[in-house]
C-alpha cells in the first residue's frame, strides 16, 4: 500500500484525496490551513488521518502533493526534508511550473516533480471536491534532474490512477502554453465582463441580455481573484508576449472596421482552427450533443429514459436557456465517447435532431 500526503485539501488536493480513497492500495494523510476540510475529509474516508502544524504525518510517505500556491511551497518543502524518506517525490499542482522548477533547485536532494492537472472549477475548496475532476485531462509534469525513471513511472502511474492523461513537458514551454490557453483567457474574460459592467447604464440591459454566450465564454472570470493574481504575478513575462499577438490581432479587426473592409478572412481563419479542436475529444474530459425537444413536461425525463434503457451513461442533462451560440435545446454530456456515438446513433433514428458538438 502506498502512502499519499496532500498539504492543502481545496479543491484540487480534495479531489485527489476523494479519487484515490475510493482505491484499496493507498493511505492518504492531510495538512490543511483550515481544520474543518479535514475533519469532513476524514469523516467521508478520503484521509485516515490528518494534522494542522506537524509535518512528521508525513513521514513514510511514497508521495507527498503540496496543493498550495507557488509562493508557499518552498518552506513547506523545507520542513518536508527531514522527514520525508529518501526515495519520496515531492510534487506541487500549480499553474505555473519554471519558477517553482527553478525554486526547487537550491534543494539539492529532493525528487522533484512539477505537477499541473489541467482540470478544475470556477468553485474551490474541499466541498467542491469531485473524484472524476481530473478524468480524461491532462496532467502535466515537469521532473527534476534528480528523478529516475522508476519514480517518473511511479507518478505517472498515480496520475493514470486519477483517470489523467499524463505529458511531460519543459517547465519553461509549459508556461509559454498555458499563458496562451489558460491565463491570457482569464483576463479576456474580466475585461469582457469589467467592459460591460462599464458601458452599462441605469436600465441594466446589458446585464440582463447577458445570460447567454456571454456568460458561458466569461464563466472563467467568477474564478478566484487571490489564484489569478499570483498566476499573473508568477507568469508574466510569457502572459505579456501573448497578450502582446492579442493586442495585434484586436488592432487588425479594429483597422478593418474603421475602413469599413471585410472581416471574413478573419473570422473564416479563426472558425478554421477552432474547428480543428474537435479531433481532440480523445483527450478531453467531457463528450456533448444537442437535441432539439419541445419546451413541454416530460421531454427532459424521456431523452432520459430512452437513453438509460439502452445503458448509456450520461454525465449531465440539462436545458440550453439560451442559445445564440450553441444549436439544440437539450444539452447531453456523456464521459465516453463511445455513449455519445451511440446516443447521436439512437436519438436520430427516432427522428430527434442531433448535434454533435
Amino acid at each position: 500500500m502506498k502512502k499519499i500526503g496532500i498539504i492543502g485539501l481545496g479543491l484540487i488536493g480534495g479531489s485527489i484525496a476523494v479519487c484515490l480513497s475510493k482505491k484499496n492500495e493507498y493511505e492518504i494523510v492531510a495538512m490543511s490551513r483550515s481544520e474543518q476540510p479535514l475533519i469532513d475529509a476524514k469523516k467521508n474516508g478520503d484521509i485516515s488521518d490528518y494534522s494542522l502544524t506537524d509535518i512528521n504525518i508525513f513521514k513514510d510517505c511514497d508521495i507527498v502533493f503540496v496543493c498550495t500556491s507557488v509562493d508557499k511551497i518552498p518552506s513547506y518543502v523545507e520542513r518536508l526534508i527531514p522527514v520525508i524518506g529518501k526515495n519520496c517525490i515531492i510534487t506541487d499542482v500549480g499553474s505555473t511550473k519554471e519558477t517553482i522548477f527553478n525554486e526547487m533547485l537550491k534543494f539539492e536532494d529532493i525528487n522533484f516533480i512539477g505537477g499541473h492537472p489541467m482540470a478544475g472549477s470556477e468553485k474551490t475548496g474541499y466541498k467542491a471536491a469531485k473524484p472524476h475532476l481530473f478524468e480524461n485531462a491532462y496532467y502535466i509534469l515537469t521532473p527534476n534532474k534528480n528523478i529516475t525513471d522508476e519514480m517518473l513511472a511511479s507518478m505517472i502511474g498515480i496520475i493514470k490512477e486519477l483517470g489523467a492523461i499524463p505529458l511531460v513537458l519543459d517547465p519553461a514551454y509549459h508556461d509559454y502554453t498555458v499563458a496562451a490557453i489558460s491565463h491570457v483567457p482569464h483576463i479576456i474574460a474580466a475585461a469582457l465582463v469589467k467592459t460591460v459592467k462599464d458601458l452599462d447604464d441605469e436600465n441594466r440591459y446589458m446585464h440582463s441580455l447577458a445570460a447567454g454566450g456571454f456568460k458561458d465564454i466569461t464563466r472563467i472570470a467568477s474564478s478566484s481573484p487571490e489564484i489569478w493574481t499570483g498566476i499573473c504575478e508568477d507568469n508574466g513575462d510569457k502572459i505579456l508576449k501573448v497578450l502582446s499577438q492579442l493586442k495585434e490581432n484586436i488592432g487588425y479587426a479594429e483597422d478593418m472596421i474603421h475602413e469599413g473592409k471585410s472581416l471574413y478572412d478573419f473570422f473564416d481563419e479563426a472558425r478554421e482552427y477552432r474547428n480543428t479542436f474537435n479531433s481532440r475529444k480523445s483527450a478531453l474530459t467531457q463528450y456533448e450533443i444537442g437535441v432539439d425537444i419541445t419546451d413541454k413536461p416530460g421531454a427532459i425525463a424521456v431523452i432520459a429514459t430512452i437513453l438509460s434503457h439502452n445503458n448509456i451513461n450520461i454525465k449531465n442533462i440539462g436545458i440550453v436557456n439560451s442559445r445564440d451560440y450553441s444549436e439544440g435545446a437539450l444539452q447531453v454530456i456523456f464521459n465516453e465517447k463511445e455513449d455519445m456515438e451511440k446516443a447521436i446513433s439512437i436519438l436520430k433514428s427516432m427522428n430527434y435532431t442531433v448535434f454533435d458538438r
